[in-house]
C-alpha cells in the first residue's frame, strides 16, 4: 500500500463535541493547524451529522467517521456502503471476521478500519470481559484478520504498532489513538508520545482531549505538527 501521506494529514483531531455549532467554532478556531477530522458517536447524537461531513469537506478537510459499526454483517456492509461517495476518508469497525468481511466487501472509496483493543482498556479490563490472552497477542491477532478480509488499516495502540510491523508488515495503516504529550490522568491507559507512535510505525495519530480542553487549542495543534515533522524527519 502506498503511504505518501502528506505530514499535516497525519494528525487527526478527535471532535468530540455535544453539537454541530460547538464543531463548527472549533473547526474554525483551529485554521489549518488540523486538516483532519474525526467524528464519532457523540456528534453523531446531534442532530446534522452529515451536514457537518459536508460543511468540512467544503473546507478541504478528511472525514474519519468514527462509529465503531458492529452488527449483523448485512447491516454493517450496507452502512459502510452509504458512506462511498461522501468524500469519506476512514470508518471503522469493531467485530469478529464477519463484520470486517462485509465491511471491507461494501467499501469503495472510504476505507475501512478494523479496531483491535480500545486504548481505554487494559490487561484488567480485557480479564472482565472473558479474554484470556495477552493484550500485544489480542491485538495482532485481529490485525492479521483485517489484513485477510480486505480491510485498509487497523486502529491500535502505539505500545503494539512495532509488535504489529514485526509481524504483518507495512502492507496495511495503523492508526494510533491514546496519544498523549504530557502526563495523564484521564481514562486513557494504553497511552504513547507522538515520537513514540511514529518510531513504532504508526501511519496517523488521533488526539481529542489535550487539543479540545488546551487554553489555545491550535497552538497545541501547531505543535503537535511540530511534533509529527521532527518524529518523521528524525
Amino acid at each position: 500500500m502506498a503511504k505518501s501521506i502528506p505530514h499535516r494529514e497525519r494528525l487527526i483531531f478527535a471532535l468530540d463535541v455535544p453539537t454541530i455549532d460547538d464543531a463548527k467554532n472549533l473547526a474554525n478556531a483551529l485554521g489549518d493547524s488540523v486538516q483532519f477530522f474525526k467524528l464519532g458517536l457523540e456528534l453523531f447524537m446531534a442532530d446534522g451529522y452529515f451536514e457537518l461531513v459536508d460543511w468540512l469537506l467544503a473546507r478541504d478537510k478528511k472525514i474519519f467517521v468514527d462509529l465503531k459499526f458492529f452488527d449483523v454483517p448485512a447491516t454493517v456492509g450496507r452502512a459502510v456502503r452509504r458512506l462511498n461517495g461522501r468524500g469519506i476518508t476512514f470508518a471503522t469497525v469493531h467485530g469478529n471476521d464477519g463484520i470486517m468481511r462485509a465491511a471491507a466487501d461494501a467499501k469503495d472509496d472510504v476505507r475501512v478500519l478494523a479496531v483491535t483493543v480500545l486504548t481505554s482498556l487494559d490487561r484488567g479490563d480485557l480479564d472482565d470481559l472473558g479474554f484470556a490472552c495477552d493484550v500485544e497477542q489480542l491485538v495482532i491477532s485481529r490485525a492479521r484478520r483485517a489484513v485477510k478480509y480486505g480491510c485498509d488499516g487497523v486502529v491500535a495502540s502505539g505500545l503494539e504498532a512495532r509488535s504489529l510491523r514485526a509481524a504483518i508488515g507495512d502492507r496495511f495503516l495503523v492508526v494510533t489513538p491514546g496519544i498523549r504529550p504530557v502526563d495523564n490522568d484521564d481514562d486513557q491507559k494504553r497511552v504513547v508520545t507522538v515520537s513514540e507512535a511514529f518510531a513504532n510505525g504508526s501511519d496517523y495519530i488521533v488526539v481529542g482531549r489535550p487539543i479540545r480542553d488546551a487554553d489555545d487549542p491550535r497552538g497545541v495543534a501547531e505543535s503537535l505538527q511540530q511534533q509529527i515533522e521532527q518524529a518523521l524527519n528524525s
